[in-house]
């Protein structure tokens, strides 16, 4: 199951305790279906928990009757698609007035009427969120969105969440589809959202990997930090040990100086050593600086010898 419908089943099964919040999670997600209008209402879905919570609590509330079908998948059942509607025109009617719409409104917008009452304001928007809403997994990105099919309640939508200091995100809007993309972006500004409208856990779920992405992120920069250090290293030391090579094809080892032959036989020994490690390696131990000056007359030495032969 995906996490956005992880998260819509959350909502669903989280409690609505008085009847404004009722009707406003119903009026968000009635308002913010496929169609609803004065004449036909409509909404599909593949989370089986909204379509119930649809099908149930706008009926009990309006008194209405609402239909359900089911669309079979070849996927066990897992992605079935509900289809609701409201079969009868004096039933949207209905609805249509209860909520406090008229045939003379050109233009379908947020009736804030309905959500007046303390702590409405986030069952609207988890109405919504359910009947129109979708929120990427975070560990691919950190994107929540609302599809909405009117411009103008996309507009509406789009300056309510962004008075919503509980939020303090800052929703844009882009045409998609026929669609208007009412979207937030950031881990922060989306947990904040999932959080006030009752998806506690799908925050923390949020949360957790986030930080485990960036525990992942640090890991990475230090791994690869330490192979660049290594590889660095591991060139290094096979540069050292040509010029140690031309000098024991050429003369021996016995014609370098004593503290010299020690270097070029401890690097011979362990090439994996970088140079902090073969200082400590020497009977007398140097610094790191010590035995660069030693390798850099190796390299002399070996270059000296290669022009002569």
């Amino acid at each position: 199951m995906s996490f956005s419908k992880d998260t819509k089943q959350e909502l669903c099964a989280a409690p609505v305790f008085t009847e404004e919040k009722k009707i406003a999670l119903v009026y968000g997600m009635v308002l913010f279906s496929r169609v609803f209008t004065v004449s036909g209402i409509s909404f599909s879905t593949e989370s089986k928990p909204t379509a119930m919570l649809y099908s149930q609590q706008l009926s009990a509330l309006t008194n209405t009757i609402v239909e359900m079908n089911v669309k079979l998948t070849h996927r066990g059942g897992e992605n079935n698609i509900y289809s609701l509607s409201v079969p009868y025109a004096e039933d949207c009617e209905k609805i249509y007035e209860y909520f406090g719409h008229s045939r003379q409104q050109p233009n379908l917008r947020i009736n804030r009427a309905n959500i007046d009452g303390d702590d409405c304001m986030s069952y609207f928007l988890r109405g919504a969120f359910l009947t129109c809403g979708n929120v990427t997994s975070p560990e691919k990105d950190y994107h929540l969105e609302f599809v909405v099919p009117h411009k103008r309640l996309a507009a509406d939508l789009e300056k309510l969440i962004s008075e919503i200091s509980e939020i303090n995100a800052e929703p844009k809007t882009v045409q998609r589809k026929g669609s208007y993309i009412v979207y937030i972006k950031g881990s922060e500004n989306i947990t904040d959202m999932l959080t006030y409208i009752g998806g506690q856990m799908s925050a923390i779920e949020m949360i957790q990997s986030r930080i485990m992405k960036s525990v992942r992120n640090t890991v990475n920069r230090k791994t690869n930090s330490e192979t660049a250090n290594i590889n660095k290293t591991a060139e290094a030391s096979a540069r050292q040990l040509q010029a140690i090579h031309i000098i024991q094809e050429k003369k021996g080892l016995s014609f370098l100086p004593e503290e010299l032959q020690e270097v070029a036989r401890i690097r011979m020994e362990y090439p994996e050593y970088n140079l902090r490690e073969l200082g400590a390696a020497l009977k007398e131990p140097i610094s790191r600086s010590g035995v660069n000056h030693r390798i850099q007359r190796i390299f002399e030495i070996a270059k000296e010898l290669s022009g002569k032969s």
